[in-house]
C-alpha cells in the first residue's frame, strides 16, 4: 500500500488509486508579518516576498507552481525543502514566507508563526492510497484500507484491482 500526494501513474496499468484525503496549501508567516493584515490575501501579495516551499516533485509543488502560472506570476522561490518542518524553520529564521500543506501547521507547536489559509489561492490536492495490481493483499491490508475509508471494503478493492 502506498500513500502518495503526487499523481504518479495515471493510466492505471500498474496501480489502482483510491482518493484518501483532500487538502490545500497555505501561506505561513511570522506572527508580525505584513501579510497577516492582507485581506483578502492574494497571490500577488505572496509574490512580493521571498518564498520557501517544497522541492519540485514533492507535496503538491506542481499545484503551487500552476497557481502562480495561471495568475501570470513568478514567485521568488529562494529555498526549497522536502519537509514542512524545515520550511517552517526557514520562515522562523526570516529567510522568506512559506507555502506548506495546511495540515502541517500545529498552533501549539508552531508558536510565533501564523497560517494564512490558501483555499482561494491554490487548487485542492488529493492524497491517494495506491495498490499495485497483481499482488496478494493480506487481511491486515484490507483492514488498514477500511480504517482509512469505510467505502474500501474487500469486495470494492478486489473489483478495482481486477478492472482496467
Amino acid at each position: 500500500i502506498g500513500i502518495a500526494t503526487e499523481a504518479g501513474n495515471e493510466d492505471g496499468a500498474s496501480f489502482v488509486r483510491f482518493p484518501f484525503h483532500h487538502w490545500h496549501h497555505s501561506v505561513i508567516v511570522p506572527d508580525d508579518h505584513p501579510l497577516t493584515r492582507a485581506t483578502p490575501l492574494t497571490l500577488e501579495d505572496v509574490a512580493d516576498y521571498p518564498v520557501v516551499t517544497y522541492h519540485e516533485g514533492f507535496t503538491g509543488r506542481a499545484r503551487i507552481d500552476q497557481a502562480f502560472e495561471k495568475a501570470s506570476l513568478v514567485p521568488n522561490v529562494v529555498l526549497t525543502a522536502l519537509d514542512a518542518d524545515v520550511i517552517k524553520t526557514y520562515v522562523e529564521l526570516g529567510l522568506g514566507i512559506g507555502i506548506i500543506a495546511s495540515l502541517a501547521y500545529h498552533p501549539d507547536r508552531d508558536r510565533g508563526l501564523e497560517l494564512l489559509p490558501g483555499e482561494s489561492l491554490f487548487p485542492r490536492n488529493t492524497t491517494y492510497l495506491a495498490l499495485r495490481r497483481g499482488h496478494f493483499l493480506h487481511a491486515f491490508a484490507y483492514e488498514f484500507l477500511q480504517l482509512c475509508s469505510a467505502a474500501l471494503d474487500a469486495t470494492t478493492v478486489q473489483q478495482a484491482l481486477g478492472a482496467r
